[in-house]
This record gives structure tokens, sequence and C-alpha cells, in this order.
């Protein structure tokens, strides 16, 4: 039986074998390296063979990567097509809305749903490391928080409101307690390693650049999941940046949040594709726009 090809994955060989530099590769696809290496080590072992070989100069492509580079690359073209003509043949009052991590659409898809009786209006949970759902056709609407995660170019973004940014820590941590520290304070404390997220993502959440220049320290932990997170910052061995909104946390006992003075904060916006023919996008944009408020102003 032939293995299951995730396209994610072929697609991150393609530019790999393509750039021929992991790090490169890494900043075009906005992915943290380590992450992109595994998951590159992923598809060789679906596949069962070694595609690429890293050498002081960078990476070479095995034979068996140069043989699958070209039908790898037809594979992601037919896909593309696949998508749109499945698209292309969906009724025209359909649209999928994807909101990432604790982000809640309800009131601006109730009102969507309200207006268009007949239209068809799915909703679509994503991590923030699936942002590319809006890229791949998969969701015609993102709900999610800035820095995004993938490329802007041929994207409108429309802001919904601006969010603070906290500082999260354990409950026994030094900081617990206190009404606000600022970047200075936090500048020597081991932040939470997160994978699959970009360069731009990880330093706006790490607070970069720091006052003295130097990258974030890291804790012992690469957190792959947001309860692999939590579960370092309750354990005391690293803090975290979050959005004020986000109280995911308060479900798990051991942490509470601090205040960050002078720190510019987040903003939740609803990322759709330029010029997207489908009339209920815009309509969505402007359901969220004035039905998506921040918790605060809608009475808790």
């Amino acid at each position: 039986m032939l293995p299951d090809l995730d396209l994610r994955l072929v697609r991150y060989f393609t530019v790999v074998a393509e750039q021929l530099n992991f790090a490169r590769a890494a900043d075009e696809l906005r992915v943290a390296q380590p992450s992109l290496s595994r998951q590159i080590q992923r598809l060789e072992n679906v596949l069962g063979v070694r595609l690429l070989e890293r050498t002081t100069q960078g990476s070479r492509l095995t034979a068996a990567g140069a043989a699958f580079m070209p039908q790898a690359q037809r594979l992601l073209r037919d896909a593309e097509r696949a998508i749109q003509a499945a698209v292309a043949a969906a009724p025209a009052h359909t649209i999928t809305i994807g909101y990432a991590e604790d982000l809640v659409v309800t009131s601006a898809v109730r009102h969507l749903r309200h207006r268009f009786p007949d239209a068809h209006v799915r909703t679509r949970h994503l991590a923030a490391q699936d942002a590319a759902a809006l890229l791949d056709q998969r969701v015609d609407a993102l709900v999610t928080r800035t820095p995004l995660p993938i490329p802007a170019e041929n994207l409108q973004v429309t802001v919904l409101y601006d969010e603070a940014r906290v500082l999260l820590v354990s409950a026994s941590h030094p900081f617990a307690g206190k009404a606000a520290v600022t970047a200075e304070d936090i500048a020597a404390e081991p932040f939470v390693g997160c994978t699959g997220m970009g360069t731009e993502w990880t330093t706006f959440w790490r607070l970069e650049p720091r006052p003295d220049s130097e990258p974030a320290r890291l804790g012992p932990t690469l957190a792959e999941t947001y309860q692999d997170k939590l579960e370092a910052i309750a354990d005391g061995t690293a803090i975290a940046v979050v959005p004020a909104g986000d109280r995911r946390h308060t479900l798990r006992p051991g942490l509470t949040t601090v205040a960050l003075d002078g720190v510019e904060p987040c903003q939740v916006v609803v990322a759709v594709r330029a010029a997207d023919p489908n009339p209920l996008v815009p309509a969505f944009v402007r359901s969220a726009r004035d039905l998506m408020q921040p918790e605060a102003t809608q009475g808790g």
C-alpha cells in the first residue's frame, strides 16, 4: 500500500530543495528552522528514503530527492487545480470562516447567517500555525491575531480591535502578584520555546529586540502544543507573553498573569484574499468589524 502524503510536508520539501538551505527555506515558509528539519524528516520517514543531505555549504538532494522533486512539484500543482475546481463548482452562497486558537466568532457568524438565511456558512477552528488554510482556500476568511504567521501579500487585513499583551507566569514566580512589569524587568527570564512559528511571530511574542539587543533566553522546554507551553510555565522553568483576552490558562491552576507596561498591543484581525469574488466575504468582514469586540467591552 502506498503511503499517505501530507501535502504540507511535500510543499516544505520543495522549498528546501529549491533553496538548498534550511535557514533560507525556513524564512520563506515562516517556520522555525528546527521545526522545518523535523517536518522534512517526517516526510523521509513516510517515504522510507533520504531526500536531502546536509553539507558544510548547505544542503543537496540525494538521488531519491532529485527524482522526487519534479513529481512533488507536479503533485502540488495538481492539488491547487483540484482545490480551484472544487471552489469554482461550489454554490455562490458558501463561505468557510476560520478562527484561530481561543478567538470567538459566534456573534459575527450568527449575524451573517441571519442576513443570508439561504447561504451555507461554515466555521473551522485552526491552530495559529494553520493560518495557511486561507492561502490554500480551505477557508475564505481568517480571524486571528497579529503578527500574521503567513505572508500578507495579496491579502486584505481588517483590524477588529487592539488587545494588550500580558506576562503569564507560575503563581509561585517572583513576578506573581506585581501590578505590572516592564520589558527590562523580564529581560533575563527564560521564555518557552515554541515550534512551527516564523521569526516575525516569535520575536514579537518574546519582546525582541530586547533593551540589551540580545535574543530572549529560552527555557529547557520546546513546546509543540499550547498545553506543553502551560506545563512549562506552571513548572516554573519559563515564562511567556500572551494576549490578555486569551483565558485558556485560567482552566489550569497555578498560573497567573501580570500587566506589561510600555509594550505595544497585538491586534485581532480578519484576513481575506484580496479581490475574492464571493459576496459573502466582505459581508462577513463587515459583521466581524461591527460585532466582534474585546471581552471587556462585551460585559465579560
